[in-house]
């Protein structure tokens, strides 16, 4: 943790956890929640922004309503562990819209990717393009259900 992130107080902690719950409340109302002046409220958010703790806001789409109704968690074992190949890998992944979360990992799999996409097909279509000029040990897709469990806000007073 650096020096800017140990001066974390109770305000910055109930910004960040307000902001992960509803990045959408106005200065007024986020300052009104957190009980701090809007100036005050504003002078922190724009701190808590230039060192990096909050990088930008997002909105919560229902991806079910617009037809993406697969998700699928994909595991990747390769045989190839060079910087240049997993640089080159990273860039490949990158470029393929229905990967949402891409991680490396430890254990018995390399990586761990979260695709979504509208059916069966869809996620054939992300296969063919992930394996296009890469030589992967084994791929296995875990087809998701159902979420129950989502983008759950972390909570953020285990921090003090």
């Amino acid at each position: 943790m650096n020096d800017e992130m140990e001066k974390l107080d109770e305000f910055d902690i109930k910004i960040l956890s307000a902001m992960q719950t509803d990045a959408n409340l106005s200065q007024r109302d986020l300052a009104e929640k957190i009980g701090l002046s809007q100036n005050a409220c504003w002078r922190r958010l724009q701190r808590l922004n230039s060192i990096g703790l909050i990088r930008g806001a997002h909105s919560n789409i229902d991806l079910q309503a617009l037809g993406f109704d697969l998700t699928v968690f994909v595991m990747i074992r390769t045989r190839h562990h060079s910087k240049e190949w997993s640089e080159g890998f990273r860039a490949h992944v990158e470029r393929i819209p229905e990967v949402i979360d891409f991680y490396r990992i430890g254990g018995d799999w390399d990586y761990l990717i979260k695709v979504v996409t509208k059916g069966m097909s869809g996620y054939d279509a992300f296969y063919q393009k992930l394996i296009t000029n890469f030589d992967l040990a084994t791929v296995t897709g875990f087809f998701s259900m159902e979420a129950i469990i989502n983008n759950r806000p972390l909570d953020l007073r285990q921090l003090r």
